[in-house]
C-alpha cells in the first residue's frame, strides 16, 4: 500500500486497537479532540459498520490532512489506522480511496454492497 495522498475534500481516519492497546488508543482520541481541536467519534469497544476491531474515528478536511496522517503515522506506534475518503460512497471510500498507516486489518465491505 502507498502512502497517503491528499486528492479528496474530506477524510476519516480509523484507528483500530484492542484491549492491549486500548490506553494508547484513547490518549489518541483524547489529543485529537482535545489538543488538535478535531471531531472524533465514539471510542468503540465492539464491532461498529464494516470494522472488524474496536475503533474511533477522527474527521478532518483536505485542509488538514498533511498535518493530521503525519501526527498520526507517528503516534499510533503498533496501532493500524484506514485513512479514506469521504465521497458519499462507502464502498470506494473503504476500498479504492482507502490508505494504511501500518498494517491493513480486514473489513467487512459486504455492508456496502
Amino acid at each position: 500500500m502507498s502512502y497517503p495522498v491528499n486528492l479528496y475534500q474530506n477524510y476519516h481516519a480509523h484507528i483500530y486497537f484492542d484491549q492491549q492497546s486500548q490506553d494508547l488508543a484513547y490518549e489518541i482520541r483524547r489529543v485529537a479532540e482535545q489538543e488538535k481541536q478535531l471531531i472524533v467519534g465514539n471510542f468503540n469497544q465492539k464491532l461498529v459498520g464494516p470494522h472488524l476491531s474496536w475503533s474511533f474515528s477522527i474527521d478532518f478536511s483536505h485542509l488538514e490532512f498533511e498535518q493530521v496522517v503525519a501526527w498520526l503515522d507517528v503516534v499510533r506506534q503498533e496501532l493500524s489506522v484506514l485513512v479514506h475518503a469521504v465521497t458519499g460512497d462507502d464502498l470506494k471510500d473503504h476500498t479504492e480511496f482507502a490508505y494504511w498507516l501500518g498494517k491493513p486489518v480486514p473489513l467487512n465491505t459486504a455492508i456496502f454492497e
